[in-house]
């Protein structure tokens, strides 16, 4: 099964300046491997964002190219839409991006690999698996 993986998880693997060995570098690494690893725009968007130095930014540019971005649907966003305030009514905030994750995952019947935990808080409410 494929896996949608989260900002949070891209940026312990690449936007450190040493790379520590952990849990979630290992098993993204594991996912690369077996060509299971899905990338959207706006996560690439959030990983390259707020980079100063424009070296590093072209590296990690270029890094990323590796993964291309699973298209996007104009019933994605509706989707997102109808989960966040779904979530709202819950009384669970959310923010663009983490929702549109989730209404992408749940189009796809993938999981989400994340260590932001907003997102347990999220899947209590929608269908989404976290992985």
């Amino acid at each position: 099964m494929r896996v949608l993986i989260d900002t949070s998880v891209w940026s312990l693997a690449f936007r450190r300046r040493e790379v520590q060995s952990c849990a979630q570098v290992d098993e993204l690494k594991a996912l690369i491997l077996d060509g299971r690893a899905l990338m959207i725009g706006p996560i690439r968007q959030e990983i390259l964002s707020g980079i100063r130095s424009v070296k590093q930014s072209e590296k990690l540019e270029t890094r990323l190219a590796a993964f291309p971005d699973e298209p996007l649907e104009s019933s994605d966003f509706v989707e997102a839409a109808r989960c966040c305030n779904q979530c709202l009514d819950a009384g669970v905030q959310t923010g663009f991006t983490d929702i549109l994750i989730c209404a992408v995952s749940i189009r796809l019947g993938v999981s989400i690999f994340t260590t932001d935990t907003d997102f347990s808080h999220i899947a209590k409410v929608l269908p989404v698996t976290l992985h």
